[in-house]
């Protein structure tokens, strides 16, 4: 008998789920977060929400390569975190409120990538007799 996922890896597959279709359907909300620097702003949206939601599913199905992809994932995503933090600090136009929330999401990451790693299969441990 297969033990049930644990509650934090559930909710890490369905946040990506979510977030992949997002990406998918309102790509522009997420094209704040990517560099200037960095071509084809649309293509990578739609690559990472693909990557998002193979992620969940493999998450859910306990695929062997989930974990490592997820939380692989999770660092480049955190990297678009700290980049879009960093340029709404700068914008006079931009809310304390607006601030406060997007260096709010940088930290939230550790314990997502934490979660995704734990997520990891035990090695099943065979005794011979």
């Amino acid at each position: 008998m297969t033990t049930p996922l644990a509650i934090g890896t559930r909710i890490l597959a369905g946040s990506f789920l979510t977030s992949g279709l997002v990406h998918l359907v309102r790509p522009a909300i997420f094209e704040p977060l990517l560099p200037r620097a960095l071509p084809a702003h649309r293509e990578i949206i739609y690559a990472s929400g693909v990557a998002e939601i193979v992620c969940g599913v493999g998450l859910l199905t306990r695929q062997r390569w989930a974990p490592i992809a997820s939380a692989t994932l999770l660092v480049a995503v955190w990297a678009g975190n700290w980049e879009y933090a960093l340029s709404v600090q700068r914008s006079e136009r931009t809310s304390t409120a607006h601030k406060v929330g997007a260096w709010l999401r940088v930290p939230m990451q550790i314990p997502m990538i934490r979660t995704a790693w734990k997520s990891r299969p035990l090695p099943d441990l065979i005794t011979s007799d």
